[in-house]
C-alpha cells in the first residue's frame, strides 16, 4: 500500500466530513521515509552510538529557530533514521535546558520529547515524522528562554574525581538523593550510567521521582519520560539524561528536605511507612466499581494522609489495584472537569507517569508506595485547585449523554472545546454511547494536535490520556474520555502554522 493511500485510509478512519476536517493535505510526508514500527519503537539493548549523532547535536544545538526543520529534512532525505534525530534531540535539550528554577515552564523540551515520541508510535508511519518536528522547534524555543534565564546554562563535564567505583555506585548516588546533595548526586548517577543497567537504575528513579509533590508532579514525570525515551534511543545514551534527571530531582526551595518539614515530603514520610499495613495478598484483589466510587469519594474531599490511608483500607478489603488505579485516573479526568486550566492537566500527567513506573517496576514495595503517593498527590492537585478560583461545582457522576441532541457528530465535539461548562463533556459522552468508536476520537484528537499545539502540555496532555484510555477498566472510560476532553485541542482554535512550516521544509 502507497503512504499515499495509507494516508486517505487513516483520515477516513479518524475524520467525518465536515468544517472540522478541512485540514489541508498531509500528503507532503508521503515525501520522506516512513517511519517503521519497528523503528520508533527500538530493539532490545538499543543501537550503537553512531559517528553522526555528536555533529547531529550540534547542528540542533547551533542551528536558527527559522532554519532548524530545512536542515533535518534535508539530512532525513538523505538518509538520517528516527532513531537518531530523537537520542540527538534529548541530548541537546538535557545538555542545554537546566531544571532549574523549577522541573517545568522551559524544561518541557525535555519534558515533552517522550510525549512526542508516543505520539509518533501511535501514528500511521507516514505521519510519525510530525510531532518529532514540532519537539525540534519547542526545542529551540526553550533553549532561548533558558539563555534568558539562565545565562546560556550548559551542562558541565562530570567530576572524575567524585566518581564512585561500581561496586558502591548505586548506594553512593541513594545516600546522595536522601542529602539532597547535587554534586555528590551527579558524580554518582554518571558512575551509576556506566556500570549499572536500566532496570537496577531506575528501580531507585521510580522511588525518587515520587517522593515529593514540588513542581507538580514533573520529577515523576520526568522519570518515566526518560526511563522510555532511553528505551528508544539506547542505554548508550544514559548518563547526560540521568545527570539531568538527578539534577531535577534534587530541586527544592527553603531549607534541605532532609532537615526540614516541608509540606511536599510529609506523604513521602507516611506513605513509607504506612505500605507495611497492606495485606500481603493485595495483588489478587476483587474489580469492584463500587470501591472505584468509594475512592473518588475520599479524593474529593479528604486530605494527603485520610486519602492514602483509604486506598489501603480498600486494599485491606479484598479490593483489587485496578479499582484505585481506575480512580486516580478519572479523579485527575474530573479535576480537568472541574477546572480545565495547568493543574488538572498535571493531575493527569503526574497520574499517567506514576502508573507507568507501578506498571514498570519489579518492586512490591515501589509499587505499593506509587499507589498510596498517587492517592496524596490528587488531594495536593485538588487544594492547589481551589487556590486559583473558578472551580467547576460537577463530578463525572453528574455526566449524562444530552437528550434528544442531534448535533453528536465529531464535529460537534470537537467544536464544543473550549466551550462553556460541561459541553463538550456531555457531547463526547453522548458521541460514545450511540455506538461511537473511541478509536476514531483517538485519531481525530492526534490530528488536531499535530495541527493546533500551543505549546508542550498539548503533546504531554494527549500522549497521556490516549495511552490511559486502555488502562482503565472498561466501565470507565467512556466518562474518563469525556471528562479529559476539555484540554484536547478544539477544531475552533487557530492552527499552531508548524505543519505549514513543515511542509515547506520537507518541500523545499
Amino acid at each position: 500500500m502507497s503512504a499515499r493511500s495509507t494516508r486517505r485510509s487513516f483520515l477516513s478512519r479518524s475524520l467525518t466530513a465536515g468544517a472540522l476536517f478541512s485540514f489541508g493535505d498531509l500528503g507532503f510526508l508521503a515525501g520522506l521515509p516512513a517511519v517503521s514500527a519497528d523503528d520508533a519503537k527500538g530493539t532490545p539493548g538499543g543501537v550503537s552510538l553512531r559517528d553522526e549523532i555528536a555533529p547531529l547535536v550540534k547542528l540542533i544545538e547551533t542551528t536558527p529557530r527559522n532554519r532548524l526543520l530545512e536542515e533535518v529534512a534535508q539530512r532525513i532525505r538523505k538518509g538520517l533514521g528516527y532513531r537518531e534525530l530523537l537520542a540527538a534531540l534529548q541530548l541537546a535539550s538535557v545538555i542545554n535546558v537546566e531544571p532549574r528554577p523549577s522541573v517545568g515552564f522551559k524544561f518541557h523540551a525535555v519534558l515533552a520529547v517522550n510525549s512526542c515520541h508516543l505520539a509518533s508510535l501511535s501514528s500511521p508511519p507516514e505521519h510519525r515524522w510530525l510531532p518529532i518536528f514540532w519537539a525540534l522547534d519547542n526545542y529551540k524555543s526553550s533553549e532561548a528562554r533558558d539563555v534568558e534565564e539562565r545565562g546560556d546554562w550548559r551542562m558541565g563535564a562530570v567530576d572524575e574525581a567524585a566518581v564512585p567505583h561500581a561496586h558502591n555506585a548505586l548506594s553512593a548516588f541513594e545516600d546522595a538523593m536522601a542529602n539532597w546533595d547535587v554534586a555528590a548526586a551527579d558524580a554518582a548517577v554518571a558512575g551509576l550510567s556506566r556500570t549499572a543497567g536500566a532496570n537496577e537504575v531506575y528501580e531507585s528513579m521510580f522511588r525518587l521521582g515520587a517522593r515529593d509533590f514540588r513542581s507538580i508532579g514533573h520529577k515523576a514525570i520526568f522519570v518515566a519520560n526518560s526511563f522510555r525515551t532511553l528505551q528508544c534511543i539506547g542505554w548508550e545514551h544514559a548518563e547526560p539524561i540521568l545527570r539531568s534527571l538527578a539534577y531535577a530531582m534534587t530541586m527544592y526551595d527553603g531549607g534541605n528536605p532532609a532537615t526540614s518539614d516541608h509540606e511536599a515530603d510529609r506523604p513521602y514520610r507516611i506513605n513509607s511507612r504506612r505500605i507495611q499495613e497492606i495485606r500481603p495478598e493485595w495483588r489478587g484483589g476483587t474489580i469492584d466499581a463500587g470501591a472505584t466510587r468509594e475512592m473518588l469519594a475520599t479524593l474529593r474531599s479528604a486530605n494527603y494522609d485520610d486519602a492514602s490511608a483509604k486506598a489501603v483500607e480498600l486494599l485491606n478489603k479484598g479490593v483489587s489495584p485496578q479499582s484505585l488505579w481506575d480512580a486516580f485516573q478519572v479523579c485527575a479526568g474530573e479535576q480537568v472537569l472541574r477546572q480545565p486550566a495547568i493543574v488538572g492537566l498535571h493531575a493527569a500527567t503526574t497520574t499517567n507517569a506514576l502508573a507507568f513506573a507501578y506498571r514498570t517496576t519489579a518492586s512490591d514495595e515501589t509499587r505499593r508506595l506509587l499507589m498510596l503517593q498517587n492517592a496524596s498527590f490528587l488531594t495536593m492537585f485538588r487544594d492547589a485547585q481551589g487556590g486559583r478560583g473558578g472551580v467547576r461545582n460537577v463530578t463525572v457522576d453528574e455526566l449524562e449523554p444530552a437528550a434528544n441532541d442531534a448535533s453528536g457528530d465529531l464535529d460537534a465535539v470537537f467544536s464544543s472545546i473550549g466551550g462553556s461548562g460541561s459541553t463538550a463533556s456531555v457531547k463526547t459522552l453522548g458521541w460514545l454511547k450511540r455506538d461511537g468508536n473511541p478509536q476514531q476520537l483517538i485519531d481525530a484528537a492526534r490530528v488536531l494536535v499535530y495541527l493546533k499545539s500551543r505549546d508542550a502540555h498539548d503533546y504531554k496532555f494527549s500522549s497521556a490520556i490516549l495511552e490511559d484510555y486502555a488502562h482503565i477498566s472498561p466501565q470507565w472510560r467512556d466518562v474518563f474520555l469525556a471528562a479529559n476532553v476539555n484540554l484536547l485541542p478544539g477544531s475552533t482554535r487557530g492552527d499552531s502554522g508548524l505543519v505549514e512550516r513543515t511542509r515547506a521544509a520537507l518541500e523545499g
